[in-house]
C-alpha cells in the first residue's frame, strides 16, 4: 500500500529531496572532476559519480530522511537500498549514453542555441551535463518510489502498530 500523504510523510518528502539535491552535488561534483578535469570517459564517470552518491544518499536517507526506520539491520537496508540503486544505475546508464550520443538532439540543441558560449562552457560539456540532469530526474522517480515502499516501509508497519499497554490499562 502506498504511504499516505501526512505531514510526516511530506517531512520526509522534503528531507529526501533536501538529501537528493546534496546526492546531486556529490554526482555532478564528482562526474565533473572525473570526466571533465581527469578525462575519464563519460559513461564510466557517470558510474563512479552515481556510486558516490547513492552511498551519500544512503548514509544521510538512513538517519535523518527515516531515523524510525529501525526495524531493519543497517546491513540488510543498505542491501536493498543497494538493490534499489543497481536498477536505477540500469535505468540511468543507457539513458545517459544515449542522450551523450553523436546526433542527438540534445547535442544538436545545444550547438544550435549556443548555451556554451553563453555561459562560457563548452557545448559538449555542457550537452553531457544536461544529459546526466535529465537521467538523474528519471531516476530520481524510481530511488524515491522503490525505496520509500521497500527499503523503508518499516515505517507504516510502526505506525499501524498499537500503543504498548501499561501494566495498569485492563485489556479491551
Amino acid at each position: 500500500m502506498p504511504p499516505r500523504l501526512s505531514r510526516s510523510e511530506l517531512t520526509r518528502f522534503l528531507k529526501f529531496s533536501v538529501v537528493g539535491t546534496f546526492g546531486a552535488v556529490v554526482d555532478f561534483g564528482t562526474f565533473n572532476v572525473l570526466h571533465g578535469s581527469l578525462s575519464w570517459p563519460a559513461v564510466p564517470a557517470s558510474v563512479c559519480s552515481f556510486l558516490a552518491a547513492v552511498t551519500s544518499n544512503f548514509i544521510w536517507n538512513r538517519y535523518w530522511t527515516y531515523p524510525d526506520s529501525r526495524t531493519k539491520s543497517v546491513r540488510r537496508q543498505a542491501g536493498q537500498f543497494a538493490l534499489v540503486s543497481v536498477v536505477g544505475l540500469a535505468i540511468r546508464t543507457p539513458l545517459f549514453a544515449l542522450l551523450i550520443g553523436p546526433g542527438t538532439s540534445l547535442a544538436s540543441f545545444l550547438l544550435q542555441t549556443r548555451l556554451g558560449s553563453i555561459t562560457n562552457v563548452t557545448a559538449a560539456a555542457l550537452g553531457s551535463n544536461l544529459a546526466l540532469a535529465a537521467a538523474v530526474i528519471v531516476v530520481l522517480f524510481w530511488n524515491f518510489l522503490a525505496n520509500r515502499l521497500w527499503t523503508y516501509a518499516d515505517i507504516d508497519r510502526q505506525r499501524s502498530r498499537p500503543a504498548a499497554r501499561s501494566a495498569d490499562t485492563p485489556p479491551v
